[in-house]
């Protein structure tokens, strides 16, 4: 079980599944919702439950996607995939350690021009 939280604890997450390894996306969006990029791990949406959920707040950020936020403390939690059977959740949000590290970076063409990715990770620059 993995559990991961807001800020303020208004929202709680559980995880029934294994930790997935993250990505860090450089995307425009990611970057302006967060402050920077943006680390999250994707799991099966059956096995996320969200205690508090009427705390969520959801931006809709396109057709196909909605960013899920605390709408206590402004913690960015969430990234829905409508359409998909997948919801990403923000790595900086888990409780306790992952054991995971970082897989890849995504959205590259994108990223801030204030900072390198020098980790040799691999990159998609879309």
């Amino acid at each position: 079980m993995h559990k991961a939280s807001c800020n303020c604890g208004a929202v709680k997450v559980e995880i029934a599944g294994e930790m997935t390894a993250p990505n860090a996306c450089h995307c425009s969006v990611c970057r302006k919702q967060s402050g920077h990029y943006w680390a999250s791990a994707e799991f099966p949406k059956s096995e996320v439950v969200i205690k508090g959920a009427e705390a969520v707040t959801w931006y809709q950020a396109s057709e196909r996607v909605r960013r899920g936020f605390c709408k206590t403390c402004g913690s960015f939690l969430f990234f829905d995939a409508m359409f998909q059977d997948w919801i990403a959740v923000a790595m900086g949000a888990f409780d306790a350690p992952t054991q995971t590290h970082l897989t890849r970076h995504i959205f590259t063409d994108n990223k801030g021009d204030y900072y390198e990715i020098a980790d040799g990770l691999p990159q998609n620059g879309q």
